[in-house]
């Protein structure tokens, strides 16, 4: 179920479904979803769909790693990525894959330590990753060139606007568990301006550490 066939046939739902760049789909074909998930459910690494990966969490369908990830390669590449959200690390990964440095921060340890060994596992260095209140961003490393938040606030966190480049992009999910959409956010001179993509599904983004 992890044979290439399998993965060309979820590149081609993926361009189906409207995926475009090139760059993305490359890595998405190339990555191996099924490390990032428990054993018993790697026959199912390569669905469109999205799985449980423990803590109330889980790791997003291919449909909606991709659109994120060309969302916020659309302005332009840049430089720099604030994750919010670590989770299975699989994300993490693309980022990895196409700009020159991620800074991920997850609010879940056990999570956090998972990801961790994936990730050097499969030799991905230029990430920095911290245990911590992903709410709050990582002021230290401040200003990004993007920034992609996993989990949903009610609104957009201006916290993590402040921490964008100017003419930077923040791509996240926003509402609550009955509507939610996801936005791409610019930050201007006067403060910010969204567009709306589409609707989407996205646990809630929580303030804390467990």
């Amino acid at each position: 179920m992890t044979s290439q066939r399998t993965r060309e046939r979820l590149i081609q739902r993926l361009e189906e479904a409207g995926i475009r760049n090139p760059e993305v789909l490359d890595i998405m074909r190339r990555l191996p979803r099924h490390l990032f998930v428990d054993e018993a459910l790697a026959s199912r690494a390569y669905e469109e769909s999205a799985l449980p990966i423990g803590h109330g969490q889980t790791i997003s369908q291919p449909y909606t790693v991709a659109r994120m990830t060309e969302a916020l390669l659309a302005p332009g590449s840049p430089d720099t990525v604030l994750e919010v959200g670590t989770g299975s690390g699989f994300q993490t990964a693309v980022l990895t894959s196409l700009v020159r440095r991620v800074y991920s921060v997850e609010r879940v340890a056990d999570l956090l330590e998972r990801a961790r060994r994936t990730l050097k596992r499969l030799e991905l260095r230029n990430v920095r990753l911290r245990h911590g209140d992903g709410a709050v961003g990582w002021p230290e490393y401040a200003p990004f060139g993007a920034i992609m938040v996993t989990a949903a606030p009610a609104g957009i966190p201006r916290v993590l606007v402040n921490q964008l480049t100017m003419g930077g992009c923040m791509v996240l999910p926003i509402g609550h568990s009955e509507r939610q959409v996801l936005v791409r956010v610019s930050r201007t001179d006067t403060g910010y301006v969204h567009e709306i993509l589409e609707p989407v599904t996205f646990v809630p983004l929580l303030g804390g550490v467990a």
